[in-house]
């Protein structure tokens, strides 16, 4: 039997919060096993609770969960966040993931696609709300830098990854290692000049050598 998933939930409505863990209550694969109103909070409990997973809300009282996220992610890299957020708040998906979320989501989610999400993101997965895709692929559109040249082996990994692939399922798929394909992702980092597989989908969504379509 697998673990249930455990997740901190960083909101400032206590009403939210509520209902998240009433939802999460009546399945046994997500636990909340903390809970803070505010950034400051959550920051000041890192490294005193175990979890997998931070549902981390866009604006709250105090600082943002922009820079909640920064300071987290600072001091402990491995992080796995997933930000709430509300229509309207578009603007901020580009500075949420420059920050290092691995998620974006908004809060009228239905609660299938939040376990989804959750378990998307704690397996080292992105999710983005689907509903986010036309603002996100206008935004990222605007500019228009050169793109470097990359290998054909290059663009069959980043088309895998844009599919949601983790590195043991491409390495299958491609009959390489997994240490290959970790090869692979560095190098395409590093040529884009990305900082980390969220930005290197930006840079392959606006130079468009995915298709975000399939």
């Amino acid at each position: 039997m697998n673990l249930p998933i455990k997740v901190f939930i960083v909101d400032d409505h206590e009403i939210f919060r509520d209902g998240l863990k009433m939802i999460f209550n009546k399945t046994n694969e997500i636990e909340v096993v903390g809970e803070a109103e505010s950034g400051e909070e959550f920051l000041s409990s890192l490294g005193n609770t175990d979890f997998d997973v931070v549902l981390m809300d866009l604006k709250m009282g105090g600082i943002s969960g922009i820079e909640t996220t920064e300071k987290a992610l600072s001091r402990y890299p491995e992080t796995k966040i997933l930000v709430l957020s509300t229509y309207g708040e578009e603007e901020f998906l580009e500075r949420i993931i420059q920050a290092g979320a691995m998620g974006f989501l908004l809060k009228n989610v239905l609660k299938e696609t939040l376990y989804n999400a959750i378990k998307l993101v704690n397996s080292g997965k992105n999710y983005f709300s689907p509903e986010l895709l036309p603002y996100f692929t206008k935004k990222v559109m605007n500019t228009g830098d050169d793109t470097v040249a990359l290998t054909d082996r290059e663009l069959e990994v980043l088309q895998l990854i844009g599919k949601g692939l983790s590195n043991d399922e491409i390495a299958q798929k491609l009959f390489i290692s997994k240490r290959t394909v970790d090869t692979h992702k560095n190098n395409l980092v590093s040529k884009t000049g990305s900082k980390n597989i969220v930005s290197l989908l930006i840079y392959a969504i606006k130079h468009k050598l995915i298709d975000i379509e399939e």
